[in-house]
């Protein structure tokens, strides 16, 4: 917020624009005290850069995010994606297609594990199906990803990070043949971590440095693991390969800056710090999505591509799919699916009332047509919540 100018375009806040005093479709800083009145209420905003710069008038020089190379470019808004189902009938589909790649990237990591030939090809007839679920809603198959978790975080953390990529990607306009390696890539990125110790991996404490030089070796591992493996891409080699690179040249294994760092390394960056910070892992507590979407805007042009990063964001929304949230009534809910155009009032399932007590039934509330309930009290997402907050296992009672 420090960074605020006269003439820059707000075009989102990380709250719903009616908890505030601003015009709901977005509008030009004008004055100073605009922007004390934006410090008020709003930990942070969204800037939409092209429509500052377009501003004559607009001073902004201090904040140029990284920009796409031309390489990137010719990759980039290559295809134009739309939903062409409503998260509710895609669900079915994407649920049959969830179970196909999750079992079978199980069956790849145990292969990995066992020293045998991956079957990539079978792998990638269940990728295919995921992504094609993806490229019709994204919605479902991030809310099933975000709610179907069991204890391993390993094997989890490879499926929920390929539908990330896969959704990231689509944002992107990536061709559906990129959105497929982007899925593969994620899936395998972290296999190098089967050949580290348990007891290294789930450590609760704080690591030495000879034990970080371990886990940083797992990237060395992964590569040797599908060194010879067939039909795998580039696109597949440069993620596994990049994916802890960092754009100020800070992160391993090549201390590769900026555009240096190949595109899908990049994306795998993003998507591999967000799924961890909002997940539960043995050293750390998950917190929740909005949160984990807050760092990752804060850490733009320092640790990851500020343009990518802005895309990712807009790709999954402050509150995705299959995210827990209280609203404005006390009433506790799960996100369904969200509106592109305004995702500051998706959809929820409710599951606890304003006691917190559990619901005999789940109805579900679209923020994006309904501003108030039967009382006339306004409906608005108050915050979002971290996993298990009251209590609370949406996956056993959703999907159980």
């Amino acid at each position: 917020m420090a960074n605020l100018e006269v003439g820059m375009y707000i075009c989102e806040l990380d709250r719903p624009w009616l908890e505030s005093p601003f015009p709901l479709q977005g509008f030009y800083i004008r004055s100073k005290e605009e922007i004390e009145e934006l410090n008020n209420y709003c930990g942070f905003v969204y800037i939409d850069i092209k429509k500052t710069l377009e501003n004559s008038n607009s001073p902004i020089n201090q904040y140029k995010p990284a920009q796409f190379s031309d390489k990137d470019k010719l990759l980039i808004h290559s295809t134009k994606y739309q939903d062409s189902r409503p998260m509710e009938a895609e669900l079915p589909d994407a649920n049959s297609s969830f179970e196909d790649f999750s079992i079978n990237t199980e069956v790849l990591v145990k292969q990995l594990k066992q020293g045998q030939v991956l079957d990539i090809k079978k792998f990638r007839k269940s990728t295919k199906q995921m992504v094609e679920s993806v490229i019709r809603n994204p919605d479902a198959m991030l809310w099933l990803s975000r709610l179907k978790q069991n204890d391993d975080y390993l094997y989890q953390h490879s499926v929920r990070c390929s539908v990330l990529a896969v959704a990231f990607g689509r944002q992107l306009g990536l061709s559906s043949n990129k959105l497929n390696n982007l899925a593969l890539g994620a899936a395998l990125m972290d296999i190098g971590k089967l050949k580290l110790p348990k007891t290294l991996l789930n450590r609760p404490g704080r690591l030495c440095e000879d034990e970080f030089d371990m886990i940083r070796d797992h990237v060395r591992l992964s590569l040797n693991m599908i060194a010879d493996t067939s039909h795998l891409s580039k696109d597949v080699y440069d993620l596994i390969a990049h994916h802890h690179e960092r754009v100020n040249g800070k992160g391993y294994p090549n201390k590769l800056k900026g555009n240096d760092i190949p595109l899908f390394g990049r994306i795998a960056a993003i998507v591999d710090c967000y799924d961890a910070i909002s997940s539960n892992r043995s050293y750390a507590k998950a917190i929740s999505p909005a949160e984990a979407v807050r760092k990752l805007y804060e850490w733009r042009d320092i640790d990851f591509h500020a343009a990518l990063v802005e895309v990712f964001i807009q790709a999954l929304g402050i509150y995705p799919a299959g995210s827990m949230v209280e609203l404005s009534t006390g009433e506790v809910g799960v996100v369904m699916s969200e509106y592109r155009a305004r995702r500051l009032r998706p959809k929820v399932m409710v599951i606890l009332d304003k006691d917190k007590r559990l619901l005999a039934e789940f109805p579900t509330i679209d923020l994006y047509l309904v501003s108030q309930n039967e009382a006339g009290e306004e409906i608005n997402i108050k915050q979002s919540l971290e996993p298990g907050s009251y209590g609370v296992n949406p996956s056993e009672l959703l999907l159980g």
